[in-house]
């Protein structure tokens, strides 16, 4: 049996797509095929060859981390990762023009530092809190993380463990 979907939400997505038709002949009318092609291209390769394998080396990194704390370590760097990729062309001044003094103003690799610095205190308390939490949960004399078949099924119990 189909869902039915909502008068609203099936007007709304209808006027989503005509604006998106709208937006993509301004640009097949308007733009250079090399312009748009390349303001395209360009974000699929960094994420791509950049992000893509910078996450999977965060993760695998961060794997030796207490389990409670991997999440907000791992967050942390792909938020971090990804405010880098938006921010890099302006830390780098490109399109600044010396006699255009309002273009680029900002020190932005100052800023870059101060909102990174903030991404890592976020994750170092998350995890602390997180870690502790989980510290106070387990019970006395019992690791918080087991292995793949450790502590399923106590010795002298009959084999009713969790599996």
């Amino acid at each position: 049996m189909r869902a039915r979907i909502a008068p609203g939400r099936a007007l709304t997505a209808a006027a989503g797509l005509a604006l998106i038709a709208v937006g993509l002949h301004g640009v097949a009318t308007n733009v250079e095929t090399t312009g748009w092609a390349l303001w395209f291209a360009v974000p699929v390769l960094a994420h791509d060859a950049v992000l893509v394998p910078a996450v999977l080396a965060a993760g695998w990194l961060t794997g030796r981390l207490p389990a409670p704390a991997r999440t907000p370590v791992r967050a942390a760097l792909a938020a971090a990762g990804c405010l880098v990729l938006v921010a890099l062309p302006l830390v780098l001044g490109y399109g600044r023009r010396a006699d255009v003094p309002s273009r680029l103003p900002l020190p932005y690799g100052r800023n870059l530092a101060v909102v990174l610095t903030a991404i890592a205190v976020a994750a170092a308390l998350a995890a602390a809190v997180r870690v502790h939490r989980a510290r106070r949960a387990e019970p006395r004399g019992r690791p918080a993380e087991t292995g793949p078949g450790e502590g399923t099924a106590e010795a002298g119990d009959g084999g009713g463990g969790r599996r």
